[in-house]
């Protein structure tokens, strides 16, 4: 029997898919790490939603490596912990003290939403830009309803800035969600309270592997 007490092992995320929005496919991507790959998921694309969070993502130049942070709730009064995967720390305080520092070292803000698909599979989605001006105006007007109705994305919308031309998931409200999904719905919530819990009561650990990345 030890006679020191056993630090309890911190849960993992357990959404099992990281959807990323690809302009040019116009259409979401995630990593299968079995496959080792990245694979396509077209559109139409159907979820419940269950909560949506705050972080920063990128490409760090100087350390030639992936950027990220840790997600907060409410950015403008949780400090952001802006890290490179061979890097280090980059840095850290409000988004809207250190935006310009983040900026510069590669990194952009991201919405980052916990959804449930058709098939159960309890999924996290990256949004950025065009995405999150989609999804915030989408949002404002039917936050209401999240939890009564399906989300789809049937469609993308085009855009052009300069000489730039993009694209951004359209958000449309489908049909009402029924009790047996509306079960399932529950048990992955129930899934992700646990993780949340454990990672917001500990905010100083960032783990990439936690984050989909």
């Amino acid at each position: 029997m030890a006679r020191l007490q056993r630090p309890e092992q911190k849960s993992s995320n357990p959404a099992t898919k990281f959807l990323e929005w690809k302009s040019n496919d116009k259409s979401f991507s995630f990593y299968d790490k079995d496959k080792g790959e990245n694979v396509k998921v077209e559109l139409p694309l159907k979820f419940m939603f269950l909560e949506h969070y705050h972080n920063v993502r990128g490409w760090n130049d100087a350390s030639q490596s992936g950027i990220y942070s840790n997600e907060v709730y409410a950015i403008s009064t949780e400090e952001v912990n802006v890290k490179s995967f061979k890097g280090g720390p980059i840095v850290s305080g409000l988004y809207k003290d250190i935006k310009d520092t983040i900026v510069k070292s590669g990194g952009r803000y991201h919405r980052s939403l916990y959804v449930v698909l058709e098939d159960g599979t309890l999924a996290n989605m990256q949004l950025k830009g065009s995405g999150v001006a989609s999804y915030s105006e989408f949002y404002k007007e039917n936050s209401h309803l999240f939890d009564t109705k399906w989300i789809e994305i049937k469609s993308a919308k085009e855009g052009k800035k300069g000489s730039i031309v993009f694209s951004s998931p359209e958000f449309v409200l489908g049909d009402a969600i029924s009790k047996a999904s509306d079960k399932i719905a529950m048990d992955r919530a129930a899934e992700l309270q646990v993780y949340m819990n454990d990672y917001m009561s500990k905010p100083e650990i960032l783990e990439s592997e936690e984050l989909g990345i």
